[in-house]
């Protein structure tokens, strides 16, 4: 997993079931309530990215061939 986190400046590698994560290039750490927020934060506005790019890739639209 990797999910940068704008407002932290920072990249999320790695998660555990018991709510340990993992920035990148730092130790294992229980998210404080502002680190959560933003995480859940990054990951809803990554979440609306990734259906708007599956919706437009499920229509089929093929690009314009360039003559050349």
């Amino acid at each position: 997993m990797r999910l940068y986190i704008n407002t932290m400046d920072a990249v999320l590698v790695d998660l555990r079931a018991d709510g340990w994560i993992k920035f990148e290039k730092e130790d294992w750490i229980v998210p404080n309530l502002q680190e959560r927020r933003a995480i859940l934060h990054a990951a809803s506005d990554e979440i609306a990215s990734l259906k708007e790019l599956i919706e437009v890739l499920d229509r089929g639209v093929q690009p314009k061939s360039s003559s050349m």
